[in-house]
């Protein structure tokens, strides 16, 4: 064997070591990925946030007709104290 040769084993096999190094890092990072995409916690969030804009959506459209019947009332009061 020449010094040559065993550079280039010694060579190789490291090569071949970062590779099995490289493919565990995508395999952990695939499942990290998988994980997060079945992961279910943030649903919740989400869906409780779409109800409390609902109901404050349905509170400002509430307030804004009170508003108006109550600003309707008080013309009324006064033009009929006028």
């Amino acid at each position: 064997m020449c010094c040559k040769e065993g550079a280039r084993l010694r060579l190789g096999n490291s090569n071949l070591g970062e590779k099995n190094k490289m493919n565990n890092l995508y395999l952990a990072l695939y499942v990290k990925i998988q994980s997060l995409m079945n992961r279910e916690d943030g649903q919740d969030l989400v869906e409780y946030a779409l109800l409390v804009c609902l109901i404050a959506l349905a509170a400002i459209t509430g307030v804004n007709n009170v508003a108006t019947a109550v600003t309707k009332v008080f013309s009324n009061i006064s033009s009929s104290l006028a």
